[in-house]
């Protein structure tokens, strides 16, 4: 199948007007210029690798949308699936995290349900969903789960978490009480006497220089032994980073204050920030902006964290803003986020690849899917493509 005078974003440079040829669900052929009569002409249109995302927490929020209104993993996960195919995203990786709160939905065993449920249904899903398991560094239990997920190849990708109030993410307490009032909708006088008991233990923890480590060691141990990467959440300091990356971490999410993501990227981490954070400007949680570290040249590449819409539109903004050309800022969700988890056949339009791409209307402030193909079969394809179809049968008569 051709695709044919196209703008083409490619790795070093956007073609202006160019065509792909699809065989076999991947790239066989890049030609530069026109080429009437031939294939589907998508005239207007821009071609982009499609987005890899590394972090999303959506489907924990469609199981449970509101606080104890639960609704079947199957079905959140087919609904998402749509959503994503059509904000351009091709490969997912599903954020699920264990035992952070202790509530009906982040427990060990939903946890585990949720990631059998991604395995089992993964062939019938439009876009390539992956798991990243979030596990917390003082969950004692944590090593044991996560070997028998990795045994059945269950998991893609590992990430450390801690989310003590009074640090890393949640260095301000009063941030964080606000944060669990509002979307855990639970009474503000819990959430302090929570805080300041789970601070205490913390205290108490390093004093005996404990601080469970060696949990967060045992689950970095297991995931080298199965090549599975390994990511640190929310780092706050240098010696936190030292730490982590002494445990065989390789990628460093949402660092949250200047000296942490400078010094990551010293020691040759790939760094995570927020799509909906770069595109807004300004951190949810008022911690460091995705966009002032981007323009510092210091993130690899951005995740959707809450919103998959802003991935591509992000790309774009930013190319838009004069921050990056095209071809650079599409390395921020396709390109670079497929080499930090060794995804080595997808993330960019080259002969050989995945024929993993976006079809995007650019005109406005704010461009559209149109389309988008993985494997070079449509997952997403709206009435402009229809009519753009159309169009084509009746040359072709």
């Amino acid at each position: 199948m051709w695709l044919t005078n196209l703008k083409i974003v490619l790795p070093h440079r956007v073609m202006e007007r160019g065509a792909v040829n699809i065989e076999e669900g991947q790239i066989a052929e890049i030609v530069e210029g026109d080429m009437r009569g031939r294939g589907l002409s998508a005239v207007g249109l821009t071609l982009v690798p499609g987005a890899i995302d590394l972090h999303g927490d959506m489907l924990e929020r469609d199981i449970e949308p509101r606080p104890n209104a639960f609704f079947p993993v199957e079905v959140a996960l087919y609904e998402l699936d749509k959503r994503l195919a059509s904000t351009g995203i091709t490969t997912a990786f599903a954020a699920v995290a264990f035992a952070w709160h202790q509530n009906d939905l982040r427990t060990q065993e939903k946890a585990t349900e949720i990631i059998r449920t991604i395995q089992r249904q993964r062939e019938q899903l439009m876009v390539d969903f992956r798991v990243h398991a979030r596990f917390e560094i003082n969950n004692p239990e944590t090593a044991g789960i996560l070997q028998a997920l990795l045994e059945d190849k269950a998991v893609d990708l590992v990430s450390l978490m801690d989310h003590t109030p009074g640090q890393g993410q949640y260095a301000d307490v009063s941030r964080y009480i606000d944060f669990m009032e509002k979307w855990l909708d639970i009474p503000r006088e819990l959430l302090e006497n929570g805080a300041k008991e789970r601070m205490k233990a913390r205290i108490q923890a390093d004093a005996e220089t404990s601080r469970d480590w060696h949990v967060a060691n045992e689950v970095c141990r297991l995931a080298r032994e199965y090549h599975i990467p390994i990511a640190s959440h929310d780092d706050d300091k240098p010696a936190k980073i030292d730490l982590m990356s002494g445990m065989g971490v390789s990628i460093s999410e949402f660092p949250v204050t200047s000296a942490a993501i400078h010094y990551a990227r010293e020691q040759g981490m790939h760094i995570i920030m927020g799509a909906p954070n770069a595109y807004r400007g300004v951190s949810n949680s008022g911690n460091l902006s995705a966009l002032k570290a981007i323009k510092e040249g210091l993130v690899d590449i951005l995740a959707t964290d809450y919103y998959p819409a802003s991935m591509l539109q992000v790309a774009f903004k930013l190319a838009h803003d004069g921050v990056l050309p095209l071809n650079e800022s599409m390395k921020l969700v396709s390109e670079n986020p497929a080499a930090a988890v060794g995804l080595r056949d997808r993330g960019r339009i080259a002969v050989g690849l995945k024929a993993d791409l976006v079809l995007v209307e650019e005109a406005g402030a704010y461009p559209r899917i149109r389309a988008v193909l993985r494997d070079g079969h449509p997952i997403y394809w709206d009435a402009h493509m229809a009519r753009l179809s159309q169009l084509t049968l009746q040359v072709d008569r």
